[in-house]
């Protein structure tokens, strides 16, 4: 499955709303001291600067339980950086997966990554608004009804299910589910947690109108 490359932009720059998180909302699960980590904690974090650099967002969270951390950062390294589905298709999934969450941290981090990849910034600006995208192609469309139903409906249609099992494979269809399904933990973890933005960001998403 080739890259398609896209024309780049940048995303729209009015915010179009305030954050889903209550005005004035605490980081919950802040950076732990040095002193107070166990000797766990402390080998997980050795584990995970080394690999990945400093924790940032969710791992700052999962450092709580040392050993979900560890697993958890394998599953990541193979979803993002092993996985046989293009990156540019990886990202889409992501995007999608954050907009479902109103999940402002995960999409920040993964927008530059999505239009490093090929994604269109108009694209990406229609799934932040929780508007379907125009123009897209086959294996786009197949992909946003696939994680469109899977996380609106917890189930997908037969009719969709055999689109992307032909587009996709067997195995293309669980990795896609699989990313789904890690990056709706993330974003429950960063909700729950309420992990701030980056210094200078600013939130793209604001919360679905159910």
């Amino acid at each position: 499955m080739p890259k398609r490359r896209r024309g780049a932009g940048i995303l729209a720059a009015a915010v179009l709303a305030a954050a889903c998180f209550p005005a004035g909302a605490q980081d919950r699960l802040p950076p732990l001291a040095a002193a107070d980590l166990s000797d766990e904690q402390v080998q997980a974090l050795a584990d995970f600067t080394a690999a990945r650099g400093e924790p940032t967002g969710p791992w700052i969270a999962l450092l709580r339980s040392p050993e979900l951390m560890k697993r958890t950062r394998g599953l990541s390294d193979y979803l993002r950086f092993e996985s046989p589905l293009p990156g540019y298709l990886r990202e889409f999934v992501i995007l999608m997966t954050a907009r479902q969450w109103g999940q402002n941290y995960e999409w920040n981090a993964h927008y530059p990554l999505a239009i490093d990849e090929g994604f269109s910034a108009e694209m990406a600006q229609a799934i932040a608004e929780g508007r379907r995208p125009v123009g897209m192609v086959e294996e786009e469309s197949i992909l946003y009804d696939f994680c469109t139903e899977l996380q609106r409906n917890h189930s997908v249609s037969d009719e969709t299910y055999a689109k992307a099992l032909e587009r996709f494979g067997e195995q293309g269809v669980v990795e896609i589910v699989s990313l789904v399904g890690y990056y709706t933990m993330i974003s429950m973890i960063l909700n729950t947690s309420r992990a701030p933005l980056p210094d200078g960001a600013t939130p793209a998403l604001a919360p679905f109108p159910y």
